[in-house]
């Protein structure tokens, strides 16, 4: 494919997540560089944060390598580890299976972009650290359970254990 118009990239603000998770991801927004040229091994996306936002809820894939490069601005990464100041030019990588909960959280006062590229399993668990959630994507579809392995029907608790310093 010749060179990806990024101006053209299908841009989306919704969430897979369910309310009240969705409405947190108030202030995000993806552009679909992959998508745009047709990839199906692998996911190449520009996130970008507006002042306040969070890119999702803490999370780890049980299939699925992830990779992200600060572009533009100040984020906050935040692993079970900790806080990590990150900045453009910065890079993390989280390696299938390995279940550290991370997400980026923009707290400047000015726009933020990060590049995540992931790749596509056939089947995919990601597993949410601070809410008692897990979503389950195949062929099939979406299912979501709580840790236990039950159906899940809404948040046990709505009062989520938030980020960690």
């Amino acid at each position: 494919m010749p060179k990806i118009d990024i101006d053209k990239a299908p841009v989306t603000t919704a969430s897979i997540y369910p309310e009240p998770y969705a409405a947190q991801m108030a202030g995000r927004s993806s552009r679909g560089l992959g998508q745009a040229a047709g990839l199906t091994q692998f996911g190449v996306n520009i996130v970008t944060l507006a002042p306040g936002a969070v890119a999702s809820l803490r999370h780890w894939h049980l299939n699925e390598d992830e990779f992200a490069m600060v572009l533009t601005g100040d984020l906050i990464l935040i692993e079970d580890q900790g806080e990590i100041p990150m900045r453009p030019g910065d890079c993390a990588a989280w390696r299938a299976g390995v279940a550290n909960g991370h997400r980026f959280v923009n707290r400047s006062d000015a726009p933020a972009s990060f590049l995540v590229v992931g790749s596509k399993a056939a089947s995919e668990t990601v597993t949410y650290a601070d809410v008692d959630m897990i979503l389950r994507i195949d062929g099939d579809g979406i299912e979501m359970t709580y840790h236990d392995g039950s159906d899940w029907s809404g948040p046990r608790d709505l009062a989520p254990k938030g980020d960690r310093k």
